[in-house]
């Protein structure tokens, strides 16, 4: 039982660590280069996105000016110019 449950944190601790780090530069399929970044840890916001407006990011020094008007995380939120075309398949109708 103690086995069992080491091996799944030592999974779930391996896990959390795939998603924050250096992802490396690579060419997309219509041959666009996008160069290596910093990536950080989901976290269901995007107030602390460097993108934000007024946030900076330490690592290029540019303010970011995006307020995310379709994410209801943002006090810039507004649904009425939010357009969704995602359907929920588990939705009952």
């Amino acid at each position: 039982m103690k086995k069992i449950l080491l091996v799944l944190l030592i999974a779930m601790f391996a896990a959390s660590l795939a998603f924050a780090g250096q992802v490396k530069g690579y060419t997309r399929s219509n041959g666009t280069y996008v160069n290596s970044y910093q990536r950080s840890n989901p976290d269901r916001t995007v107030t602390n996105n460097y993108s934000f407006k007024g946030n900076t990011n330490p690592y290029t020094g540019q303010v970011g000016t995006n307020t995310y008007k379709n994410s209801p995380s943002s006090p810039y939120y507004n649904p009425s110019t939010t357009t969704n075309t995602y359907k929920n398949p588990f939705k009952i109708r």
